[in-house]
């Protein structure tokens, strides 16, 4: 199967049959997992014993065999297998007098390049990059431009050219096409590097949310770890999400909108959010009504929704007229864009205290206090039960085990058997910080309108507070800091460092499309435009042709590969026609 090897361990050995265990080199102080035994050798037949297991290839594995007899370890071995190969394990006796036994892994058959397939994916969006780019080079030559429009259009090329107006120079060209005339008018009233922010953040999710290729490090971390490709692409977004509360918060009020007004647009929108999250993770289409008892609560529009607001009311609250024109006194001008906003920065460190009491104070049935691991046969297997700590207690206590996620990821390598969901509640409250960052980074774009100095300098600042703070809570380890980076939880290290390449992210973005204007921020740009749509429409039709097919090998990662890459294709392609045909769902 996919992700796996056929590893054949020989037993040689007359006396004692073999057992043989695994740990993953992913799993953090795990207990070996039992996987076969293997028989003694037939001394009069001179026959070996044997037995058969699969293994599996993501991590480096740990093998440990030991003897029936005694239960003594006869050898240890660290290998990563590679896809689909087939391994001999040979244990024999070396010395009878020394009674020295040798373990010996051999290849009998070379493991597969899985990763060929995203090497070709990859050169061939590259190739329709370049082909894109070489286009647009040869549309700015006249004879070229005049050519192609003849023979899309030739009456209206033939009208133009005879006409008083002469042959279209490169001005009239550039006007005439709708796309660069909407760049140069919008981008003065929106920033287009927030929506081509929000739009790759949105179509790397997709991608991820349809398998990714099957590939393991498009998955997200099984519990604590770095932030490889997915463990970023939620909370991204919301960060996103909280720079554009910042800017339309400020845009309804600039135009006479009173807050009573803005505040039940605040509601309304936040209650849309939730409903259709509740909704999208409980499909159940052709499975009859839906229980109440399993129907899961918690969900990414859920947490968006009401994120969006506590964090817009937040804004709504304590917004002052006149700190964004820089009317107002400030007694460190240097800060106008943090000082005026103080009782926001209270409200939102008294919700990291909470964070912290519930966390490491509460007292959780069966689990030590302050416990932040997966349970399983995490931890040696001491705390099989406790997936989560607080954070899985409080959910299971105030919404039910069986309205929450049952399937977390801890419970691939870690074999937690507890529901969890990520989503949870007591993760909200970093997901509020982690929006709430990100109104911070609109409030620097409307205090610093058009210096884009100012503005660059302030997010790369933010970035490293973000950093230092990050390696302080984890001391730059995995496992070992007093906060360990974990998406599951959603800790405070995890939002510290997700928001210092955030900021980072968004400034390289923004010299690039909304500075320099050297990217237009396509085709990115367009699913950004229409957000809610595409995450909802992606989870609702996953399942639906053109989006998924019948494959002839389900085991390959070329053929997962295709599918997951063709249905994000589409989607960008289905937001490009919605942009140029004005249609943008808003909540």
């Amino acid at each position: 199967r996919m992700d796996q090897a056929l590893l054949l361990v020989r037993n040689e050995l007359p006396a004692q049959g073999l057992r043989l265990a695994a740990v993953s080199g992913a799993c953090y102080q795990c207990l070996y997992e039992f996987l076969v035994f293997v028989p003694p050798s037939n001394g009069s037949l001179r026959k070996p014993g044997t037995a058969a297991v699969m293994v599996d290839t993501q991590h480096p594995l740990t093998l440990l065999l030991n003897g029936s007899v005694g239960d003594r370890e006869v050898c240890k071995i660290q290998y990563h297998f590679g896809e689909f190969g087939n391994y001999s394990l040979v244990v024999k006796t070396l010395s009878t007098s020394t009674k020295t036994v040798s373990c010996d892994l051999v290849i009998n058959e070379g493991p597969i390049n899985s990763y060929l397939p995203i090497l070709f994916a990859f050169l061939v969006y590259m190739g329709i990059l370049a082909i894109l780019i070489v286009g647009r080079l040869f549309m700015k030559i006249d004879p070229v431009r005049n050519w192609v429009y003849k023979k899309l259009n030739p009456r209206e090329t033939d009208r133009l050219i005879n006409s008083e107006l002469g042959s279209p120079n490169t001005t009239d060209s550039v006007s005439s096409d709708p796309t660069p005339r909407l760049w140069s008018t919008a981008s003065r009233q929106r920033l287009r590097s927030l929506d081509t922010f929000r739009g790759l953040s949105l179509i790397i999710m997709v991608f991820v949310n349809y398998g990714g290729g099957k590939y393991w490090f498009f998955k997200h971390e099984s519990w604590n770890g770095k932030l490889h490709f997915p463990s970023a692409l939620f909370s991204r977004f919301v960060f996103i999400m909280g720079t554009s509360i910042s800017l339309s918060l400020s845009s309804m009020l600039r135009w006479g909108s009173s807050k009573r007004k803005v505040l039940g647009k605040i509601l309304w929108r936040s209650f849309l959010l939730i409903l259709l999250g509740i909704i999208v993770v409980n499909p159940n289409y052709c499975l009859g009504p839906l229980s109440w008892d399993n129907l899961r609560i918690p969900g990414v529009l859920q947490r968006l929704g009401f994120t969006y607001l506590v964090v817009a009311a937040l804004e709504l609250l304590f917004t002052r007229a006149g700190t964004e024109s820089g009317t107002l006194e400030m007694p460190c001008p240097a800060l106008q864009d943090i000082l005026p906003y103080w009782p926001q920065w209270i409200f939102i460190l008294m919700l990291e205290v909470i964070w912290l009491c519930l966390t490491f104070l509460l007292p959780v049935p069966g689990c030590p206090r302050g416990y932040l691991g997966p349970g399983g046969i995490g931890d040696f297997g001491n705390y099989p039960n406790c997936t989560g700590g607080a954070a899985g207690y409080i959910d299971r206590l105030l919404l039910g085990e069986k309205r929450i996620y049952q399937h977390p990821s801890s419970s691939v390598i870690y074999q937690t058997t507890m529901p969890y969901d990520p989503e949870g509640i007591l993760g909200t409250i970093n997901t509020i910080f982690m929006a709430f960052l990100g109104l911070q980074a609109g409030k620097i774009i409307l205090f610093y309108k058009d210096q884009h100095k100012q503005i660059m300098s302030r997010f790369f600042i933010w970035s490293i507070v973000m950093g230092v703070i990050s390696a302080i809570l984890t001391k730059c380890s995995k496992e070992e800091g007093f906060i360990p980076i974990n998406k599951n939880l959603w800790s405070i290290s995890y939002v510290t460092t997700v928001s210092c390449f955030a900021f980072i992210l968004l400034l390289l973005i923004y010299y690039l499309v909304d500075v320099k204007r050297l990217w237009s921020g396509a085709p990115f740009f367009y699913p950004g435009m229409n957000s809610i749509l595409v995450y909802i429409g992606h989870e609702v039709f996953e399942n639906y042709f053109p989006f998924k097919w019948k494959m002839q090998d389900s085991q390959s990662h070329a053929e997962h590969l295709t599918q997951n890459l063709t249905a994000t294709t589409l989607w960008v392609i289905i937001s490009y026609l919605l942009y140029k045909r004005r249609i943008f769902w808003k909540i």
